[in-house]
This record gives structure tokens, C-alpha cells and sequence, in this order.
């Protein structure tokens, strides 16, 4: 079997999987849990409002694209931070590696933990406070391997597992991210990329905390009753992008690109961004994202749709060929609070 064969029934099974996902679905918003998998911690790819499925790479393609995670050199190691809707006081830290093994494979690790600063304890019988405080702790492990294929077409995909937890009650599951790049032209400047994300299993709350103590019916000691929670699905969303690279000389590229997201608990998106790029080492980039379908002002996403970012990378040492760190920023602007902020430092061997 040909390995043109090969891609073309990964890709077949890629959109065979995503058929739940297909289209938007508003009459089931909301009712998805572990909802921070659809945020993103990363600050490059956030300045295109994570539109670029297409030409993502490295260690952000963990996140959106795990096909992209082979188009590295050897080695990159990325941490961000995010303060997101800047006023809420939440904020998503993010530690990310990727490793080149061999010629044609990468393996990646990325692990995400959102802080939700600290929470006054309140009860019925004291709703202005107690004093006390607790913080709720979230967090994704998740483990990629990505192929590429004679240098044009990549294939990845991303294990995660998610913690979502409190002093007394828990949840626990796991996740699946799958995906495609496919690269051709002749400076390989135009990029096609389609991914599917947060496929697993319901998740659930469990603990002490779903415990009451109750009478007992003929007196005596009070009994202890177990509530079950009810689970919840995953937000799953596909991604369909594309991109076109225009050089311009040596030194400048200007690259236009879309994006198409179905979500399976709310409505879909569409979106295009355009990313400037001077000899690699500064870059420019801005996205817009539009909600499909939204009518009234109600409606409308806590995101205006707008996003801008900006990245500069610097060589270490004049001995140094490859080694390099970069810088990135991102801000995303909302309708309420002051926007989202991402920051983050990558090095590069």
C-alpha cells in the first residue's frame, strides 16, 4: 500500500470519527463539561485567535493540531501564562516540550493547570464568608507522537488526561486530539490541516462532598446518603484550516489563512488571520473569528472576534547555529473585563 494511499484513509477515518461533531449544535450549549479544553494557553497561536490548524507547529500544536508537532528542528521547550479575561483573576499556566526522534517523528508532552486565585468559603448560615478560602485545581497531562510523510504530509495524535478537582469532590477522564497537515507548492507555502479534538469518555464528580448526613427514619444514629452525580460529555470540536504563504524577497512573508470550527455543544465559528513575518526572527500576526448564526445581541460570544500578537526570536551566542529563544504575545479582545493576555518564552535547538 502506497503511502499516498495510507493518508488518504487516515484522513477518511479522521472525518468518519468527527461525524458527531459535524455541525454546531446551540440547543445543547452549555451542557458540556471541562470547558478550559477549549482555552488556549499558548501566545503564538493565540494572536491568530487559534485559527491556524493549518500551520501550527511545535509545542502549540499540542493543543490544537498534534500533526504539527514533527515541523521542529531537534528540540523545543515552551511556558506561557495566560490572565484570562483579565479581572476575573484566572489565570492558565502552560509547560510544553517537543523532541525530534529520527527523521520523520516528533514526541511532545504539554501539561496546562488553570488557576482560579482564591475563593471565599460561604454557607447558608454565614453567605458573607467564613474566612476560610479554597482554590479549584484543574489541570491536562497530555502525551503526542506525530509522523511525517516525505516531507509533505504529517499525522498526529494527542493522549490527555484531565483532573478537574476539589477538597471533597473529584473528576476524572481522558481525552483523544487527532490530526493532519498536509504541505505542497513550490516553496511549500500552501498548508491544509484538519483536526479533531476532545473525543473521550463522560466524565463525573465524585467524593465527600456528594455526602449529606441525614436522621434516620426510627431515630437513633443519622445515616449517611451517597448522591451520584450526573456525567457530562466533552466539548469535541473539529478544526478544518488552510493557509497560503506569499514571499516576498528573502527576508519577508505574508501569510493568509482560514478556519473552520464545529463545536458539538455550541455554535460553530469561522474565521481568517494574516501573519508578517521578517527573516523569522519578528513577527506580526491578527485574527478575526465570527460565531455562526448568533442573532441577537444575547447572543454574542464573551470574544469580540478580534486578536493581535507579536514574536521576536533571537539567537544565543554567535557559536550557537540553531539555538535560539523566542518571545511571544498575544491579546484577545472581549466585550466585558479588559481581554485576554498570553505571554509565553520558547527555546528552540
Amino acid at each position: 500500500m502506497s503511502v499516498k494511499i495510507k493518508i488518504y484513509l487516515l484522513a477518511f477515518a479522521v472525518m468518519l470519527c468527527a461525524k458527531p461533531a459535524w455541525s454546531g449544535n446551540p440547543d445543547r450549549q452549555g451542557e458540556a463539561g471541562a470547558y478550559e479544553l477549549l482555552l488556549n494557553p499558548w501566545a503564538r497561536s493565540a494572536g491568530l485567535h487559534t485559527l491556524n490548524t493549518s500551520m501550527i507547529s511545535g509545542v502549540e500544536a499540542l493543543r490544537l493540531n498534534p500533526a504539527g508537532l514533527v515541523r521542529i528542528d531537534q528540540l523545543e521547550v515552551v511556558m506561557s501564562r495566560a490572565n484570562y479575561l483579565q479581572g476575573t483573576g484566572i489565570s492558565l499556566n502552560s509547560l510544553g516540550l517537543s523532541r525530534k526522534i529520527g527523521d520523520n517523528g516528533a514526541f511532545g508532552f504539554s501539561l496546562m493547570a488553570t488557576d482560579f486565585g482564591d475563593i471565599e468559603v460561604t454557607t447558608t448560615d454565614q453567605p458573607e464568608g467564613t474566612g476560610a478560602t479554597f482554590s479549584p485545581s484543574f489541570f491536562h497531562l497530555g502525551l503526542s507522537y506525530a509522523h511525517m510523510f516525505e516531507n509533505k504530509v504529517s499525522v498526529g495524535i494527542t493522549f490527555r488526561a484531565i483532573s478537574q478537582a476539589l477538597a471533597n469532590v473529584s473528576a476524572f477522564g481522558f481525552a483523544i486530539d487527532a490530526g493532519i497537515q498536509y504541505v505542497t507548492g513550490p516553496d511549500d507555502n500552501f498548508k491544509f490541516g484538519i483536526s479533531l479534538r476532545n473525543v473521550g469518555s463522560p466524565m463525573s464528580f465524585s467524593g465527600e462532598g456528594l455526602s449529606t448526613q441525614r436522621p434516620a427514619p426510627n431515630g437513633g444514629f443519622e445515616a449517611t446518603l451517597d448522591q451520584r452525580a450526573a456525567s457530562f460529555e466533552l466539548p469535541s470540536t473539529l478544526n478544518i484550516g488552510m493557509s497560503y504563504d506569499f514571499l516576498i524577497g528573502e527576508n519577508h512573508r505574508i501569510t493568509a489563512l482560514g478556519n473552520f470550527t464545529s463545536n458539538s455543544f455550541s455554535r460553530d465559528n469561522l474565521g481568517a488571520g494574516v501573519e508578517y513575518s521578517l527573516n523569522d526572527q519578528f513577527m506580526l500576526r491578527a485574527g478575526y473569528r465570527h460565531e455562526i448564526g448568533v442573532e441577537f445581541i444575547a447572543e454574542e460570544p464573551i470574544y469580540t472576534g478580534l486578536s493581535a500578537g507579536a514574536s521576536l526570536n533571537f539567537k544565543l551566542g554567535k557559536d550557537t547555529k540553531n539555538t535560539r529563544i523566542g518571545i511571544d504575545y498575544a491579546y484577545r479582545d472581549t466585550k466585558v473585563w479588559d481581554g485576554t493576555h498570553n505571554i509565553g518564552v520558547r527555546f528552540s535547538l
